[in-house]
Formats: structure tokens, C-alpha cells, sequence
């Protein structure tokens, strides 16, 4: 295993993503093998990582659901 800098990492993801996504089956084992044995990562690991699409694209975290209104909020600074 060699020492691969977390940046370096990341866009390795990004570009053997891609490849790996539109490979069928075989080909996947191949990228797959191919980026294990060049990042260190665990096999499993590597598959959720090149599965899934960019981190910019994920949807981002919905707000907590408020507690209290706002009569409750302003008593309570009062306080």
C-alpha cells in the first residue's frame, strides 16, 4: 500500500468515480481492484465512496424542528 495524501484521495474519487459508475459489472471489479490497491481503502469502503455521486450534489440537512414558538422563545429571554 502506498501513501496517497487525502487530497490526493479525493480526486481519485471524483475521476475513477465516474468510470466506475458507467462500468458494467466486470469492469467495476477491474476499477474497483485498480483504486483499492492504489488508495488503501477498504474494498466495501471504496464501493460507497465511487457509488455515490459528489458530495456538492447531496442534499444538505434539513433544520431541526422548533421546539418552541415564538410566544415561548420571548417569555424565556425574559427570563
Amino acid at each position: 500500500m502506498r501513501k496517497v495524501s487525502m487530497t490526493t484521495r479525493r480526486e481519485l474519487v471524483a475521476a475513477v468515480g465516474e468510470r466506475y459508475r458507467s462500468s458494467d459489472r466486470e469492469q467495476k471489479g477491474r476499477v474497483l481492484d485498480e483504486f483499492v490497491s492504489v488508495t488503501g481503502y477498504h474494498r466495501r469502503h471504496a464501493m460507497r465512496l465511487l457509488r455515490s455521486s459528489s458530495a456538492a450534489a447531496r442534499e444538505k440537512a434539513r433544520p431541526g424542528r422548533q421546539i418552541y414558538d415564538e410566544a415561548v422563545r420571548t417569555a424565556l429571554i425574559v427570563l
